[in-house]
């Protein structure tokens, strides 16, 4: 059979569960304010632990630093003449090489104009011989074409006059066949 629920029976099931709800946050802050205390305690062992450590740290690397101190005390004079001395040695590297670059750029300098002075030399020397080698073929070609032009003239005219000679012959040749 259904269950029929009226107002009140409604009413009474949602304080029920709101009972429910507010007991069970209740669980889980008191749940939270225990882990909280567990947690305070241990951080007060740990704070009283790196205390202790703290101070057994402090009486050992206080020897080490007077010593420290001690012995930056007897160096410190060296050092400062050593980087007296390192910066001197600077300075004369520093005009050193200032001069190798002033020297350099002085040899480059004339390199460049040298080679320059070659340029031109060689330039010239390349367009006399191109200028001689055209007027030697000029020199050379001419005669020759003018040889080869007067055999081409006696060439024909002897094949002009072996031709008449040689088509009588060749007209009795075929005649004769």
């Amino acid at each position: 059979m259904p269950m029929k629920f009226d107002n009140q029976t409604i009413l009474l099931i949602v304080v029920a569960v709101s009972a429910l709800a507010v007991l069970l946050q209740a669980c889980i802050l008191l749940a939270i304010l225990l882990a909280v205390r567990k947690l305070a305690r241990t951080l007060q062992q740990d704070a009283a632990d790196v205390r202790a450590t703290a101070v057994e740290v402090r009486n050992a690397v206080l020897p080490i630093l007077e010593t420290s101190r001690e012995l930056l005390n007897r160096v410190a004079p060296r050092v400062e003449n050593i980087a007296t001395d390192a910066s001197e040695l600077f300075y004369a590297l520093r005009v050193q090489a200032s001069d190798i670059h002033y020297s350099a750029t002085e040899i480059l300098e004339r390199v460049r104009v040298q080679t320059s002075r070659i340029d031109t030399m060689l330039t010239s020397a390349l367009d006399t011989t191109d200028r001689v080698s055209a007027f030697v073929a000029d020199a050379v070609a001419k005669p020759v074409r003018q040889f080869s032009g007067v055999l081409a003239g006696l060439r024909a005219v002897v094949e002009t006059l072996r031709s008449p000679a040689q088509r009588a012959a060749r007209s009795t040749v075929e005649t004769r066949r």
